[in-house]
């Protein structure tokens, strides 16, 4: 299954994506940040070997790690002795036979054959080079015609490398994805001109993912390593990706880094959260009860349900946790699995906090470049929502719904940038405004099960995005108002069964109007063109013609074919068959 996904802006990714190196650096880096024993490791790797050369089973309890070295050492003293003893023996053996033997006997000398010539010890002795008039020497490997491994591996790798581009009009689009309890990161690169999405690479996550965030911001280092040659300052622009799982820490990866093996930073303190998922109890009857999680100021005990970037304040990153806190991370800091501690926490909500969006992540209108970067907005399960101001946030505005909210966003496109969406798991989807908390500016019965997803989108003005459990996403137009407050109607343009299973998240394209990409239990994302419906385009028509630049668009006339919109990623079973159908028409 596909529990989230984020997409990636085209320019923001590397044209040509570093391979993970894994040098002295890199692990000293590692070994700070996860606090990590590598010399006790080694000692215990090389005693497992010990183990195995002997027969013994290297996970058996060791009673005597010290003594199994000594034992060792004992053995390989006496195995020497005992050659010795051997080596003295066979001497005064060969010196009891030299005297039991005739010494006027010389045959032992060959002296028969000793003025014959001996051609081939000769040519023996000459060894390469009895040949040397007929050596070839080339001044470049390019010349010599038997030299073919090394240009082999550079074709290879200008193979690689040209298969690993990221051209300026890709878009990456990131998944979280389960299989068989194997959790990763899976990037894949959409290309919209070609209309083709395949997988670029992957990364794996130590437990089971729930949320994903975007950032550029570079995070901060331990100060031992700041001088290596491959590390970026603090704060450069980069291309990251900041994800939430069912453990307490939120790992942040390089997207721009092929076969990562570890996070660039780990936001928590893995070394006192291991031990809540310990078991109870003694013995042979372990209860299997964890711990209590009591929430702190410092980090998360619990799993984080969601993130927030500040595109303003770049080094911020808020996170929303099951132990029912919100925290903001300063990523200019250092972070250890020791020693991190979060900038700021966050304790109103009585149940788990499920959604979390900075006011300043508003796409759409003008009044998304206005908006406030110290607000926040929390969704709980405690049906209630918050928001305030994150350097006051004993004051804060609640509201209070009927249901446990799914998602939560803030609308660009509203008359001020005080109007946001909230999903809820009955279906519903309510519009409010944070200067009148108390009714909702309206209220749409968008599905009949859980409404996991809510999305604005950045280029249309009025047009909405919901999906949900019931297998469906759902395109919505909001028309505009008189008084600017609540739409003047709210129309369904489109609802498709994407073949996705329940739909877990669903996001608009940053860049082009009215594409968007899904994803669910299926375990499968894919790319959905809405302007392939002859519907979408008259409902959106007028509104796609006033778009300028980039995202501006033909809706008629010379438009390509754009078939049914959807684009997929084709199995290797897909081309199978697809061959054997050639093969049987041949």
């Amino acid at each position: 299954m596909i529990s989230a996904l984020q997409w990636i802006a085209r320019g923001k990714s590397l044209a040509h994506p570093k391979k993970y190196v894994l040098d002295d650096d890199e692990m000293e880096r590692v070994s700070k940040m996860a606090n990590v024993q590598f010399e006790d490791a080694k000692a215990q790797l090389e005693r497992a070997q010990r183990d195995i050369a002997r027969g013994k089973d290297p996970f058996a309890p060791n009673t005597g790690n010290d003594d199994d070295e000594n034992w060792q050492d004992d053995e390989d003293d006496e195995d020497e002795e005992m050659k010795e003893d051997k080596d003295g023996d066979a001497a005064v053996s060969d010196d009891k036979n030299q005297d039991k033997e005739d010494p006027d006997d010389l045959t032992r000398y060959n002296l028969d054959e000793y003025d014959d010539d001996n051609e081939e010890q000769a040519q023996a002795t000459a060894g390469a080079f009895s040949n040397i008039r007929g050596l070839a020497v080339y001044q470049s490997n390019e010349d010599d015609p038997y030299v073919t491994v090394q240009d082999d591996a550079e074709k290879d790798d200008e193979e690689e490398r040209e298969e690993l581009e990221v051209y300026p009009t890709d878009n990456l689009i990131i998944t979280a994805k389960t299989e068989d309890d194997v959790s990763q990161l899976e990037a894949h690169v959409y290309a919209a001109q070609d209309a083709n999405l395949y997988v670029h690479h992957d990364l794996m996550l130590p437990s089971f993912p729930l949320c994903l965030e975007w950032l550029d911001y570079t995070p901060a280092r331990n100060s031992g390593d700041q001088n290596s040659n491959n590390a970026k300052a603090p704060g450069e622009v980069g291309n990251f990706i900041a994800v939430g799982t069912m453990d307490p820490e939120i790992e942040v990866w390089s997207m721009d880094v092929v076969d990562g093996m570890y996070p660039d930073a780990i936001l928590g303190r893995k070394t006192e959260t291991d031990q809540l998922n310990a078991p109870l109890g003694t013995g042979k009857k372990k209860r299997k009860q964890s711990k209590a999680r009591v929430a702190n100021e410092a980090y998360h005990v619990d799993a984080v349900l969601s993130l927030s970037w500040n595109p303003v304040a770049r080094n911020l990153l808020a996170s929303a946790s099951a132990d029912c806190t919100v925290k903001l991370w300063d990523l200019s800091r250092p972070h250890t699995s020791e020693s991190s501690t979060a900038f700021r926490s966050f304790a109103a909500h009585t149940d788990k906090v499920q959604s979390v969006a900075w006011q300043c992540k508003a796409v759409g209108g003008e009044s998304a470049s206005t908006a406030n970067p110290a607000v926040l907005l929390t969704g709980s399960y405690d049906k209630t929502i918050r928001i305030f101001d994150t350097r006051t946030p004993d004051t804060a505005a609640v509201v209070n719904i009927g249901s446990d909210v799914e998602s939560v966003v803030w609308n660009g496109w509203s008359a001020s940038s005080t109007s946001f969406l909230c999903s809820l798991e009955s279906g519903i989807v309510q519009s409010f405004d944070i200067r009148a908390p108390t009714s909702a500016q309206w209220t749409l019965q968008a599905h009949d099960t859980a409404a996991t997803a809510v999305d604005i989108s950045p280029h249309i003005p009025g047009c909405l995005l919901t999906a949900s459990s019931d297998r469906s996403i759902k395109l919505w137009s909001l028309s505009d108002s008189l008084d600017g407050t609540a739409p003047g109607a709210i129309n369904l343009v489109l609802s498709r069964d994407l073949g996705l299973g329940k739909i877990f998240a669903a996001k608009f394209s940053p860049n082009d109007p009215l594409t968007l990409a899904a994803a669910g239990s299926a375990g499968q994302v894919q790319v959905f063109n809405a302007l392939s419906n002859p519907a979408v385009r008259k409902t959106f028509g007028d509104r796609l013609k006033s778009l300028k630049g980039d995202a501006k668009v033909v809706v008629d006339g010379s438009e390509p074919s754009r078939g049914d919109g959807i684009v997929r990623i084709q199995d290797d079973d897909d081309d199978d068959d697809d061959d054997d159908g050639d093969d049987m028409q041949e």
